[in-house]
């Protein structure tokens, strides 16, 4: 019987437990063995490996996280710890692996292509930040979490006539924020890919004033330096009280959507086929409305750019 492996990696993104169990009874339905991976690239290389059975994956598709669990691994970053991964994967008689996860998953395992290891990565990350990908796994869900945050603040914001800063995640990467600004009617958005002075955020809430606005909303992503520092200029420059409210990790975990039930559940059937299929080293991307295969060594070379005209819409709509 054919052996397969599957591991999640890097940050968690709710949606990687219903493409773990995806994979596994996909796997198990074709007469697959699967073995499944703790902890990522470093259970890999210290051979945390666990056969996998469909109750393995039962009751796990509502679940946020990984069963699988996840970890960032330095002894992977070196020649020597992908080779003990390479030789844990032969030991084990696999040559076959699907990788579940972000940027630094899909360069990990085109690693491990390079090392005669066949590679199918799905896309899994809230930051929504791959390249030739339109939306990954966790996305739906980060941004509805940011979403119900804002509707709940805005209420709050409206009560005490205050401007409230929300941060939400995405150190280099400002999809989330875009998102979530734009479906909450958030009076600005702050993004790492586009630079906004504080002066133009203080002539807006200026002119929101003027025309009887009870509060203001802005969004702001990690990445562009923080909401404490802005939130302290605003006060600064306009002696208006400012809020600030830090979301972080809450945004990773909870119940998936289902978008990114739907999605996982296609992405990790669709990895078991290529495997079936003979395809190598490929990554899953949802692409123009379909699911599309794209080559590894394609997708880290690449560049995920933000949509400019999401920005041009919450521009218009927020004045």
């Amino acid at each position: 019987m054919k052996r397969i492996a599957v591991l999640t990696s890097g940050g968690d993104a709710p949606g990687m437990n219903a493409a773990v169990r995806a994979v596994v009874r996909s796997a198990i339905y074709s007469g697959l063995e699967v073995f499944g991976i703790t902890r990522g690239f470093h259970g890999l290389i210290t051979q945390d490996f666990i056969k996998m059975s469909l109750g393995s994956v039962a009751d796990i598709i509502h679940r946020g996280g990984t069963i699988l669990r996840t970890s960032r691994s330095l002894e992977f970053l070196q020649e020597k710890g992908r080779s003990r991964a390479r030789e844990s994967l032969s030991y084990f008689g696999i040559q076959d692996l699907i990788v579940i996860g972000g940027n630094g998953t899909i360069y990990g395992g085109y690693e491990l292509s390079k090392l005669g290891i066949n590679v199918i990565s799905i896309p899994a990350s809230i930051d929504n930040d791959i390249a030739y990908v339109d939306i990954s796994i966790g996305f739906d869900t980060a941004v509805n979490t940011v979403l119900e945050a804002i509707n709940r603040i805005r209420d709050t914001a409206t009560a005490h006539e205050r401007i409230f800063i929300i941060e939400v995640m995405g150190r280099d990467s400002g999809h989330i924020a875009l998102a979530a600004g734009l479906s909450g009617g958030a009076e600005t958005i702050l993004i790492p890919e586009l630079n906004i002075e504080v002066e133009r955020i203080v002539e807006r809430l200026k002119q929101g004033l003027k025309r009887g606005k009870l509060h203001s909303i802005i969004v702001v992503a990690e990445g562009c330096g923080g909401a404490y520092p802005l939130a302290q200029k605003i006060r600064g420059m306009t002696g208006m009280e400012t809020k600030v409210t830090v979301l972080g990790h809450t945004q990773r975990g909870g119940t998936p959507t289902a978008v990114d039930r739907m999605l996982a559940s296609h992405m990790g059937k669709r990895a078991v086929d290529l495997l079936l299929q003979g395809e190598k080293n490929k990554m899953i991307a949802f692409k123009d409305m379909k699911l599309v295969e794209i080559e590894l060594q394609d997708v880290i070379k690449g560049k995920k750019d933000i949509d400019l005209e999401i920005c041009e819409i919450a521009r218009i709509l927020s004045i």
